[in-house]
């Protein structure tokens, strides 16, 4: 009777462990990320994170950053655009690290480059925030 039974169950086949890790990375495969951050907090402004993540350095001109207010050392920098300016500072360039994604949006990183260049001759407008700009203007 032993004999019978196990003659009657079909044997499982060998697992494929190739397929099966195959299948678990496809599963944890990053999809995106999160940021968190306050939803209620207010945007600084230039000035205010300009003294907050900037004015360590460009105060005092250390490791060859441009000190705030030399218009002979942001001239070249100025001139190069403001486009320039903001990808410097949001990948980093030289000893400065890259400012995206910290303790600051990268808006309020654009608000800080406008505030520190216009300080050393720039006059670059204020940007625009893209998140008020795409918001529907209230019906009265």
């Amino acid at each position: 009777m032993l004999v019978t039974l196990v003659l009657q169950k079909p044997f499982a086949p060998a697992p494929d462990l190739a397929a099966q890790e195959l299948a678990a990375a496809e599963r944890l495969q990053r999809v995106g990320t999160v940021a968190l951050r306050e939803a209620t907090r207010e945007l600084r402004t230039g000035q205010q994170v300009y003294q907050a993540a900037c004015m360590a350095c460009h105060a005092a001109g250390v490791v060859g950053a441009p000190k705030f207010g030399d218009a002979a050392a942001w001239a070249p920098r100025i001139g190069a655009g403001l486009e320039r300016l903001i990808t410097s500072t949001l990948q980093g360039k030289g000893a400065m690290g890259a400012q995206g994604g910290g303790a600051f949006s990268d808006f309020e990183i654009k608000r800080a480059v406008v505030y520190l260049a216009n300080a050393s001759g720039g006059s670059f407008p204020e940007p625009v925030d893209p998140e008020a700009a795409a918001a529907p203007a209230p019906q009265q």
